[in-house]
């Protein structure tokens, strides 16, 4: 029997609807809209891909949308200039600097400068110690989409054995903080960690995030799994091919035989990650205005 397919296209697609509702009665009681600043700097194909897609979503989502393209010949004193005068920008609720950034650029040094209030991608220290503690903040919108995806198929994690495999900032630390908080039992597999497929296949939640094509393989998991593949990965093209497939860091066909549902690449994981950070936003915008927001029901 093959696994359940968890559409995170069409979730995505109800955050959204939902945030643009909300954003609508956002510039109603405050009189602006709620705005999302995104810093582009160099010429990375893939980068302006992400800057031009988040564009059309912040406006899609009827909200204000402020984009800043800059030379990869900017220096870090003009770049640490432009997030200051974000950070004080009052029509400005969120600010997303696209990384990677250049070499001769300090990516942590950027990060740092962006005011929590308004760091909607949950990197900053004071982002990252309020996630630790259990307080309130604005979350990493990959793991943060994932949960949600997660609690829309199983409803209460409490009590199960989740596994992380990846260990980074971006995805693997705070998807882990956020499980525990959700009352699952954690543990963080990495590159290092033993007998990995075995530490796998305990597991009733693996989330799968080391950039790794197919790593993941069916005989690594528990029978009805729930698995979150958060890798993007693109094949060397087959002969006669522009370009190869994308593929996660699951493979998928295989786990499908064996696990109880499953995000696929493309169409899980990735759209939400567009849709939590214009709920990020709004949930920003809220807080920097003073205002309370009713909660989203998805």
């Amino acid at each position: 029997m093959s696994a359940i397919r968890i559409d995170g296209k069409a979730f995505a697609a109800r955050l959204r609807e939902q945030v643009g509702e909300r954003a609508l009665d956002f510039t109603k009681g405050s009189g602006r809209k709620a705005g999302l600043a995104v810093v582009l700097v160099g010429e990375d194909p893939a980068s302006q891909v992400y800057v031009r897609s988040k564009g059309k979503a912040t406006v899609a989502a009827n909200m204000a949308s402020f984009e800043h393209k800059l030379p990869d010949t900017t220096t870090q004193a003009e770049l640490e200039a432009l997030v200051d005068q974000l950070n004080n920008d009052p029509t400005v609720d969120g600010i997303l600097v696209q990384l990677p950034l250049p070499d001769h650029l300090d990516e942590q040094a950027v990060v740092d400068r962006i005011s929590p209030s308004k760091d909607v991608d949950g990197l900053t220290p004071v982002s990252t110690g309020r996630l630790a503690l259990g307080l309130n903040g604005l979350v990493p919108c990959t793991p943060l989409g994932s949960l949600m995806l997660l609690k829309d198929q199983l409803g209460d994690l409490s009590g199960l054995n989740a596994v992380v495999i990846g260990r980074s900032i971006l995805v693997g630390k705070p998807m882990a903080q956020l499980l525990l908080d959700a009352n699952a039992t954690v543990t963080i597999a990495h590159s290092r960690t033993k007998d990995l497929p075995d530490v796998v296949r305990r597991a009733d939640i693996v989330v799968a995030a080391v950039g790794r094509a197919e790593m993941v393989k069916a005989e690594w998991l528990k029978p009805g799994a729930t698995v979150i593949d958060v890798g993007i990965n693109r094949l060397p093209p087959e002969p006669g091919a522009d370009k190869g497939r994308l593929v996660g860091d699951v493979a998928y066909e295989e786990a499908s035989e064996v696990a109880g549902a499953i995000t696929p690449v493309p169409g899980g994981v990735g759209p939400m990650t567009i849709a939590v950070l214009l709920r990020n936003t709004l949930v920003a915008a809220y807080r920097n205005e003073g205002l309370e927001m009713t909660e989203l029901t998805l």
